[in-house]
């Protein structure tokens, strides 16, 4: 019962006041910690009851991905399994004998130092050790990463001493004891005399759930992460919820809208109908004040009842979906106080600055999907009042839009992506909008993998696969890269350039980065609809389509989808002609060979002529037609299919887009420290709070009309730091170009009191059309170890102009330089260290006035 009036605490704060949510937080936690102790000891759920049958999957993370339950319902509870590490690194060999760890677990401790553990994936767990006799401080540490997390006092900690149980020493970090754990750590502080660790393991929480579906094509990065995908949902599966985030934050209920991709993904790995329905349940009557989540849920209860044909659901939800929708054309066209669209900088970096154009467009195209969709599940369980009055919603918004010429001119990725998912637009219109916003390898990528299910569902249905098959690689297949077993909740694919493998990653306006968010996983459904094809087209799958999208780089795919009537279950392989199809009895289909521009000359199934030019009648198929991208049989009934087609021609290859910047990184400067005449400013600069009380000392140039800063003030106080007033330290910013002294070392730092504080942005607003060279200062004056990446926008666009960039071990000075020829928004985030801090701004001509690209030939 405590437990449960945290979460509704916790929600009601984060609706109500976002920015002391994370106060309530803390407090929460600590009353918690004194009063739930027989909650973390009693978190000895049942050791797995799944069977061992078959072998792993290489392409999953999954530890345990060859168990399988024999009748996993949504009532069961969690379950344990224990996971021994995979490898491990000692701060002193000396002091830690680890030459019996592998055979038989044993550590033989002799001094001080730390031990590293590598798990070898995410885990949703709890870490703990044995000895007999360990004397002296230790302290136990876990993370997603590599290196311990490096967080505020006011937020929760990632280490702390173990509590002992017998000769047992667990890490307890919050009531529920689970956490996102790949690295753990034993901390010995202090050493009297030697002692031993006999056993080191993660116990991890499992709700039982089987793979039922599948998914394997010629890419193997795909069928990665796919897998991936499945396996990040399944460790948020929780025993009454689908949990949002596996990092103690704060967040680790349901919400509503992130649930969304996370269900969707659900069905098609899992088959778990049942435990959908519940989440569905659970998030029926929340909004976590955020009226796109509302909407959100609409499509998720419509997903579910498309998978399953659980009309009395649906049924029982429908007043509940049109006050929703309902809502949502009372603010139409108007303000509609949106509280969060994404953490994407185009639609207004989550909670910072919800109501930009590009996220009110995107909710008014929501919406009118929203509508159209509900309308049309009316249509198939009798409703004709409600599917005409959704309908009307629907069609009455998109002819009033389409009355003023090209009304799409000033959308932006996301809204246009929202647009072309309403399927209300013409082949004109998405093209328009495909050109504006679709063909830029950089900025088709949306920071959050939550707002990207959206934009590869509008490439589909513009049949753009090549181009989201390309994202997909860039968004996910670099996650992958990055070293990741599950799927973050916001990522950018230059990351990848600046941060070593398993890396500690950006924490920015989402606050402290999860690497185990199932909002992420909407790609796993989108590669069983898309790419194998398996879809519904009437509810529970009583009818359904089976077309394949291989694209120019995809020579087979093969996977099943599991149903309510049985599963389905396709392979296709375009370079033998070789496919074989599954179909369950109840269901009746169309089955589409795809042609992958190449000409079919002749099909046989089952051995039998089916297709020369005409159709052949075939046992268990009713007809057969062809149209540019595939041949279907349709009317095909229960059974299996072996199909053989004989191919003409090649498939052409795909052009890889180069992914481009229009801002160029002209390199880092690590020597000139705080002497920066002659070599910065030539045309002005700022120094930034030289003046104290949050005054900058500036001498702008003519180009440049004004310096602005968000996030770097709180509770109407500034925020900000002059170290040392008066220093003859070369490190502090000069007073002016003649390098002289004394000087004053002062910065500019976020350091708000909630989770998504650790980040600030700085906006120039440039005149003119010449490029600009514009410079950042960063010193990590008080040796606080900072890490601080450094992101560059088009200030009016929003779009991500150079890549991420990195600044560490600058404690003697670091200076980025960039050129544009724009207005820019710089945002500085906080990767390590107490805050990301800025400390000046140096502007200066460039050679050469050519327009700047950057361009890399991919990830």
């Amino acid at each position: 019962m405590i437990c449960k009036q945290f979460n509704l605490v916790w929600r009601n704060y984060l609706k109500y006041n976002p920015d002391k949510a994370i106060i309530a937080f803390v407090l929460l936690i600590n009353f918690l910690g004194s009063n739930c102790s027989a909650i973390a000891q009693g978190k000895d759920y049942p050791s797995i009851t799944a069977e061992k049958n078959g072998t792993p999957n290489l392409f999953s993370p999954d530890p345990i991905i060859d168990y399988t339950w024999s009748d996993p319902k949504a009532s069961d509870g969690m379950e344990t399994y224990q996971l021994s590490p995979k490898s491990w690194t000692v701060s002193n060999t000396r002091n830690f004998n680890m030459s019996d760890f592998k055979l038989n677990h044993s550590i033989i401790v002799n001094g001080e130092g730390d031990i590293r553990f590598d798990f070898g994936q995410n885990n949703a767990g709890w870490l703990e050790f044995d000895s007999p006799d360990q004397i002296g401080s230790v302290e136990m540490s876990i993370s997603e990463y590599n290196e311990t997390p490096d967080y505020p006092a006011n937020y929760p900690t990632k280490t702390a001493r173990p509590k002992k149980y017998g000769n047992t020493y667990r890490l307890e970090l919050n009531p529920e004891l689970y956490e996102g754990v790949r690295f753990g750590w034993i901390h010995v502080r202090s050493f009297s005399k030697t002692w031993r660790i006999t056993s080191v393991r993660l116990i991890c929480q499992t709700k039982p759930v089987n793979y039922k579906g599948r998914f394997s094509c010629s890419d193997t990065t795909l069928t990665r992460i796919w897998y991936t995908g499945a396996y990040t949902v399944k460790l948020n599966l929780l025993k009454d919820y689908l949990g949002a985030i596996l990092m103690n934050r704060g967040d680790r209920f349901s919400w509503t809208g992130d649930a969304h991709p996370a269900q969707a993904a659900s069905m098609v790995a899992f088959g778990n109908f049942d435990f959908i329905k519940k989440n569905i349940e659970y998030t029926s009557t929340q909004s976590n004040g955020i009226r796109s989540y509302a909407l959100y849920w609409v499509l998720s209860l419509i997903d579910y009842y498309r998978y399953t044909g659980d009309t009395e659901t649906l049924n029982n939800y429908i007043a509940n979906v049109c006050v929703k929708l309902d809502d949502a054309y009372k603010v139409y066209g108007t303000d509609p106080n949106l509280e969060f669209f994404g953490w994407d900088e185009r639609l207004g970096s989550g909670f910072e600055h919800p109501n930009l154009p590009e996220p009110q467009n995107a909710y008014k195209m929501l919406s009118i999907r929203a509508w159209n969709e509900f309308s049309e599940a009316m249509a198939t369980c009798g409703r004709k009042d409600l599917q005409e009055k959704y309908r009307g919603y629907a069609t009455e918004k998109i002819l009033e839009l389409k009355k003023t010429h090209e009304w799409y001119h000033s959308f932006g990725l996301h809204a246009g992506a929202d647009a072309i998912t309403t399927n209300l637009l013409n082949d004109k219109e998405k093209k328009a909008i495909y050109n504006r916003n679709f063909t830029d390898r950089v900025n088709r990528v949306s920071y959050s993998p939550f707002n990207q299910y959206f934009v590869i569902q509008a490439f589909a249905r513009m049949n753009k696969y090549d181009e989201a098959l390309s994202s997909i690689r860039d968004l996910w297949g670099g996650q992958l890269r990055y070293g990741g077993t599950t799927f973050f909740e916001d990522y950018r694919p230059s990351w990848n350039s600046v941060i070593s493998t398993n890396g500690p990653v950006p924490n920015n306006q989402c606050g402290f980065t999860s690497l185990c968010h199932p909002w992420g996983a909407g790609v796993t459904k989108w590669l069983s609809e898309e790419v194998l094809g398996i879809k519904p087209t009437a509810p529970g799958f009583t009818t359904f389509d089976i077309l394949p999208h291989l694209g120019r780089t995809l020579t087979d795919v093969s996977g099943r989808t599991p149903t309510p009537l049985g599963d389905i279950s396709a392979n296709f392989d375009i370079l033998t002609g070789l496919s074989v199809i599954s179909t369950p009895a109840g269901s009746i289909g169309r089955i589409g060979i795809p042609k992958a521009e190449k000409k079919i000359s002749r099909i046989t199934i089952n051995g039998k002529l089916a297709w020369d030019g005409k159709y052949h009648s075939v046992s268990g198929v009713s007809a057969a037609r062809e149209d540019t991208h595939f041949l279907y049989f349709t009317g095909v009934r229960h059974g299996t299919y072996k199909i053989v087609t004989t191919y003409l021609g090649n498939t052409p290859k795909y052009p890889e887009p180069i992914e481009q910047y229009p801002a160029k990184f002209m390199g880092m400067d690590t020597t000139t420290s705080g002497n920066w005449g002659k070599i910065f400013g030539k045309d002005g600069y700022v120094l930034c709070n030289y003046n104290g009380a949050g005054v900058d000392k500036r001498a702008l140039p003519s180009y440049v009309s004004a310096v602005s800063y968000y996030k770097v003030k709180g509770n109407g106080e500034p925020l900000n730091t002059v170290w040392e007033p008066k220093t003859n330290d070369q490190r502090a910013l000069a007073p002016d170009a003649g390098n002289g002294t004394p000087r004053t070392a002062s910065c500019l730092y976020s350091a708000d009191a909630d989770q998504i504080g650790y980040t600030f942005t700085c906006t120039i607003d440039i005149k003119g059309v010449k490029n600009h060279q514009v410079s950042l200062y960063f010193v990590d004056w008080d040796k606080k170890r900072r890490k601080i990446s450094v992101e560059m926008f088009d200030a009016a666009t929003s779009n991500l102009i150079a890549p991420v960039k990195i600044v560490e071990n600058s404690i003697g000075g670091t200076y980025l330089k960039f050129a544009y020829n724009k207005s820019v928004k710089f945002r500085i985030n906080m990767v390590r260290g107490d805050n990301a801090v800025l400390n000046g701004i140096f502007f200066d001509p460039v050679s050469s006035n050519k327009p700047i690209r950057q361009e890399r030939s991919g990830y």
